[in-house]
């Protein structure tokens, strides 16, 4: 049986899933050190993240050391990694993750990225091999299923990629962590997606003191 394709993403309580796009050029490089904009963004970024920051499996996911906080944000997180048996992101996020993440990519599973430059397959160590797809989001997602198995296949993001799979009708279930922050500005989740085109039921709430985990399932109206 195949797996879902669902989607995960914190919130800020006034709607935003990211601060006002900087390119990852600036951001990401010593560039962005001496660049406002950049240095706007990644400070608002990263109150949008902070409950994910101190997670033990966050942490060693990102080689960013051992130990960590343990309870329920922790198991969240755990959980839904291991339930992905394929990722599928968009040319944005790669291009920001290439920039920023360690050697080993945090994912440990074949990446499809929707882009329009072809590009030869990239093996990175730990079992994350990023294929690129010129075709669009549908021949990406029948490309994961065909190695995704019974397992999970995750849409990354960002916004946009996550904004076509779900208004297409291609998503199953998807999480928002909602922060308690307020950003003012920024990318809304759901900017782009027809709301007379989907359904939702909501099938889990999980509060911890640091942010609150909702899930829904979508269906066609």
């Amino acid at each position: 049986m195949a797996g879902k394709v669902f989607f995960g993403v914190t919130m800020s309580l006034d709607g935003f899933m990211a601060p006002e796009h900087v390119p990852a050029e600036i951001v990401f490089t010593p560039r962005g050190q001496d660049d406002p904009g950049a240095q706007r963004w990644l400070r608002k970024w990263s109150e949008l993240q902070s409950w994910a920051f101190p997670q033990r499996h966050f942490r060693e996911n990102l080689k960013l050391g051992e130990g960590g906080e343990e309870g329920v944000d922790n198991d969240l997180s755990q959980e839904t990694h291991e339930r992905i048996g394929v990722n599928i992101m968009g040319k944005r996020m790669f291009e920001a993750g290439e920039l920023s993440w360690p050697e080993e990519a945090p994912f440990h599973t074949p990446v499809f990225v929707l882009t329009h430059t072809e590009r030869e397959p990239w093996e990175r160590p730990g079992g994350t091999t990023f294929h690129f797809v010129t075709d669009g989001i549908e021949s990406a997602l029948f490309q994961a299923r065909a190695v995704a198995g019974d397992r999970d296949i995750r849409i990354s993001g960002g916004a946009e990629t996550i904004q076509q799979y779900l208004d297409g009708g291609l998503i199953d279930e998807f999480s928002i962590s909602l922060s308690p922050v307020l950003l003012g500005t920024g990318i809304r989740l759901f900017d782009h997606v027809d709301p007379d085109r989907i359904a939702l039921d909501q099938t889990r709430s999980v509060a911890s003191p640091r942010v609150t985990h909702l899930t829904y399932t979508t269906s066609k109206r």
